[in-house]
């Protein structure tokens, strides 16, 4: 059976470098056997996590609907943006939202034993690097297996083409080793 891999970048802007490299590691991860559904976070807008919000309303519908998402798959491609050293508040709202209990449902149950692997891009010379040790202790914590490939792509703004596609090749060759490993585990799970 083909694994499946759900891939989404936490910005939400439209020409954001972290959408592209996402949807290239997606298409890649496809070509290496899985099936992979890649989202836009911009699909599923949800309020900032507050308890006094949570106790009135509940969980937001776009929460279960991201939770489903992640149940239903048994890998996740991650592209980060980096915010002052850190991810961006929208990943960590999605991923506190979804793991947030919902009747007798635990949150914790839709992350526990995914494997994912973490991306990231930024037109600074790091490449958004500082963002990737706190999305990974964040998805350590909440019981996703975080493999240690990882990549971060400094100038961006230099790598990908018009398109979209990635035109640098040391680039491409270090996402295409690092889904690899993604596939590669998969399969074998």
């Amino acid at each position: 059976m083909k694994p499946k891999i759900l891939a989404f970048s936490g910005s939400t802007r439209q020409g954001s470098f972290n959408k592209k490299l996402a949807k290239a590691a997606a298409d890649y991860a496809e070509q290496a056997g899985a099936v992979v559904t890649y989202i836009d976070l911009k699909n599923y807008p949800m309020p900032l996590y507050e308890g006094d919000l949570e106790t009135e309303q509940g969980i937001p519908e776009h929460a279960r609907k991201l939770r489903q998402l992640i149940a239903e798959h048994q890998g996740l491609i991650i592209a980060t943006p980096e915010y002052n050293g850190f991810m961006p508040p929208l990943i960590k709202n999605c991923l506190d939202w979804v793991s947030r209990p919902d009747g007798d449902e635990s949150g914790l149950d839709a992350y526990r034993g995914k494997i994912a692997v973490l991306l990231a891009a930024s037109p600074g010379g790091l490449g958004g690097i500082r963002a990737l040790p706190t999305l990974r202790q964040l998805l350590n914590n909440l019981g996703v297996i975080v493999l240690p490939n990882q990549l971060a792509v400094p100038r961006a703004h230099l790598v990908f083409n018009d398109t979209g596609t990635i035109k640098d090749a040391k680039v491409q060759e270090s996402l295409e080793k690092t889904i690899s490993a993604l596939t590669s585990i998969l399969k074998g799970v």
